[in-house]
This record gives structure tokens, sequence and C-alpha cells, in this order.
């Protein structure tokens, strides 16, 4: 994988996007020669059309990112895959077109722009079946060796059986004497070298998977694998990387301390963070104030009881503050107490199911994001009466109280959305991954993949 401003991002995906740009400049190319030669002008060269090309193609690229087109279903799923690009690359051609209306110019003429979107998806399509079908394969994978044979090498074996994924192993090292889980694991003394073994491999990457490192940490082998200019990676540190998550089976104190991550140097990257907010949230309700306005009186004309409701929601640094949404629920629906919302919930009224679907109740939160309580970006805020059990019952909890709770974030684009404890555990290494992780580049790819989550209703209840 390649670290770009401190996530990690698959090399497939990284080369099929450099592709894709380039055959979206090359149909935007053709497609001015097609229509140009039709209606008899002169088409030029191609330079003097270098910024429209440009432009065009950074767009439709946007919204192909935006969509899900590089997520791990489009990446393993021809059908799939076709699906978000048709998508992508319509709600790319509307949105030029209608600038092009706005700006009164002739930069992105509509006819040359109906002929781009069919050379492109052909041409994106194609690239998918040539190039995506040779990335899959294992000459295109990372090659790792796993020292370990446990319950851990195990999990590794099956992350590495996805589809998706980018590595394959080689083989797997037993250290120590316990009985392996993984069977076709080889005991470290039937290995005289284990640095010649790493070479005869062509191995790429060792992962140190060991149950317990007290008294077995190889530490002999490992500095003389490293320094070989293989790359040694510890459990946690590769599943964070391969997963987009911290893995709260395996991480401890001192990994979440030593390792990469929470840095101090923020200051330029929230108040740049907060600026944003500002301006986006100021400008969303502005824009969307018609909207709710209309579904507050759709709301009290459909059920009784208030447009908005208040919550108490636990924010920054574990400080507690009003959240206002759109009412989607009857008024009785925590008669008994704070509840978990549930698959088909029968507390959600009619209209509620709706506003729910499109995210329509989630928009009078953007005062919470003008006021400084929310961020666009962030773990969604929990109540205070959840919180104080799962803090019980989950480790690291509290830590993603140390960054200002969000309308959408890293965990809501990759986790379904759930309601247990479990599922809670699950969006917490999410959590922690984004706290861990933060940059503006991360928060920007987020705030384009939350399409994909509205478009699909990927998490909605």
């Amino acid at each position: 994988m390649i670290r770009l401003f401190k996530h990690y991002i698959p090399h497939a995906v990284i080369l099929l996007g450099l592709i894709d740009l380039v055959l979206l400049c090359l149909a935007g190319e053709i497609a001015w020669r097609v229509r140009a030669g039709q209606i008899g002008i002169d088409a030029g060269e191609t330079l003097t059309r270098l910024w429209q090309l440009s432009a065009f193609s950074v767009i439709i690229l946007t919204a192909m990112i935006a969509v899900g087109v590089y997520g791990s279903d489009a990446l393993r799923s021809m059908r799939f895959a076709t699906a978000r690009l048709l998508v992508a690359i319509s709600l790319g051609v509307i949105g030029l077109a209608f600038v092009d209306f706005l700006l009164g110019g002739h930069n992105f003429w509509r006819s040359t722009l109906a002929y781009t979107m069919g050379i492109a998806i052909v041409m994106l399509v194609l690239n998918r079946l040539v190039i995506g079908g040779l990335l899959g394969t294992a000459a295109f994978r990372r090659r790792v060796l796993v020292l370990g044979a446990g319950a851990r090498a195990d999990r590794l074996r099956k992350l590495s059986e996805r589809p998706e994924s980018g590595f394959v192993i080689v083989g797997y090292v037993a250290m120590t004497d316990s009985p392996p889980v993984v069977e076709e694991s080889i005991a470290r003394g039937a290995i005289h070298n284990l640095t010649r073994h790493v070479e005869n491999l062509d191995v790429s990457e060792v992962v140190l998977a060991l149950e317990e490192r007290r008294n077995a940490l190889p530490l002999a082998d490992l500095l003389r694998i490293k320094t070989t200019g293989v790359h040694v990676n510890d459990f946690s540190s590769f599943i964070e990387r391969e997963t987009g998550r911290v893995d709260l089976d395996t991480v401890n104190p001192s990994w979440l301390i030593f390792s990469d991550g929470f840095s101090s140097g923020r200051a330029l990257s929230s108040a740049a963070k907060r600026i944003f907010d500002i301006l986006a949230s100021a400008l969303l309700l502005v824009l969307t104030g018609p909207v709710i306005a209309l579904f507050a009186l759709l709301v009290k004309l459909d059920s009784k009881g208030p447009a908005f409701f208040r919550q108490t929601r636990v924010g920054l640094y574990g400080q507690n503050f009003d959240l206002i949404k759109l009412r989607s629920m009857r008024t009785d629906a925590e008669a008994n107490g704070a509840q978990w919302a549930q698959k088909d919930d029968p507390r959600v009224t009619r209209l509620g199911k709706f506003i729910r679907k499109v995210r329509i109740d989630e928009l009078p939160q953007a005062w919470a994001v003008l006021k400084g309580e929310m961020s666009f970006v962030g773990p969604r805020p929990e109540r205070p009466e959840f919180v104080a059990n799962l803090e019980e019952k989950l480790p690291y909890y509290a830590e993603r109280h140390m960054v200002k709770p969000g309308i959408t974030g890293w965990a809501q684009i990759n986790y379904p959305y759930g309601a247990s404890i479990e599922d809670s555990r699950h969006k917490l290494e999410y959590d922690l991954y984004y706290a861990k992780n933060y940059t503006p580049f991360l928060d920007l790819l987020i705030l384009l993949q939350t399409l994909r989550v509205v478009l699909w209703h990927e998490g909605a209840r």
C-alpha cells in the first residue's frame, strides 16, 4: 500500500485511478474531435483544450471516488463496478453541463459531453476487464511471510483470502512449540537460516503474529531480516494498514503510545477544519433552510408532537451538548428509557422512514457544526446513557472523545448502521483509526464517500 497523508491506499487503487484519469482525458479529446468533424470546424491543438480536459477528468474522477467506484465491492465485481461507473459519469456530466449553463460559456458543450460520456464508459469498463483482472492476480500482490501459526496467523490467512486483498501469504513459521492453528506452518527449528528462507520465497514483508511475545520475540531473526531490506511489521500495525481500523483484540496501550499517529502538529489542520465547518455549515443551512422548513411542517402533519427534537449527546472531551434533528419517531418512543435503534424500528413514523433513508433528518445538525459543538467529519456523538456502559465494556472508548464528533465519519462510511455493544466495538475500531490518522485529506475522502452512503442508503436506519 501507499501511505498518502497518513492514510493507506492500495497500490491497485492508485494504479487503476491513474489509468482512469488518462482514459478520461483521452475520451474527452476523442469526443471533441468527433463533434468538431460533425459540425465542420477545425479541432485545433490538444494543448488549447488542456484545462477543459483536466477539469472534466478531475470532476468525473472525484464523482467516481464519491460513489464508491474504487471500493472493495466494485474492485471484485464487474457488474457492481459498471453500475457505479454509470452513476458517477452521469452525475459528473450533468454537473459540468449545469456549471457551463450557469457560467454562460461554451467550455463544456452538452453535445460533446454526451459523446464523452459514452466513450468514457466503454474505456473505463474495458480498463477494469483488462487491468482490473491483472491486479487481482497473485503476481500483483505483496508477498508476505507470517511469523506465527496461532489464531492471529489464521486471521491473516482469512484476510488474505478476501478478493480485494492486496497481499498473498507465502508461508507461516511456527515460532513456539504450541500446537499450530495453521496446519501448513513450518516449525522454526526446521529452518536453518530464516533470512535465507525469506530470500528464497522472495518475501516483500514479514509480519510478526505471535500470540505471546514474552520470551518469544525473535529479535536476532527480525534484525537480520530487516537489514536485508525486507519490511518487518507487527500484527496490529499490519491489520490497521490493511483494514483501515484499529484492532481492539490485539492492540495495547504501548502500541497506541509509540506507534505513529495522534500527531500534535495539527494546529494548522484544525484551524482549516474549523474554517471549513463554519463556511460549509452556514451555506448548508441557507440552502437547505426551505427543505428543513417544509419537512418540519410535514412532520407536524404526519404525527403528533414537535417537528424537532433535542437529545443530549457526548462531544469533545466528554462534554455534553444538545443535538437537534427533525423528529422521525413517535413522541413516546422512549417512554421506557433510552433504547438502541432497531432494524425496521416500529417507533419510527411513516414520514420518519423516508427522512431517515435520505438523511433529511440530519440537516439541522449543521447548527451544532456552526456553533462548534460538532464537525462535519468525526465520530458520531453517542448518548450519555450509552457512553457510560460502553466505556466500561469497550477498551479505549473514551479516546474517541479526543476528537470533535461529526455528522459523518470513517466508521459511518465503512460499517453498516449498528445498534449493539458488538456493533459499537466495530465502529470504535474505525473511530480510533480516524482519531489516530486524521488529516484534511482523510476528511475529504470521507466527505466524498458520504455521497455513496446517501445514494445507496447504506447504514440508514
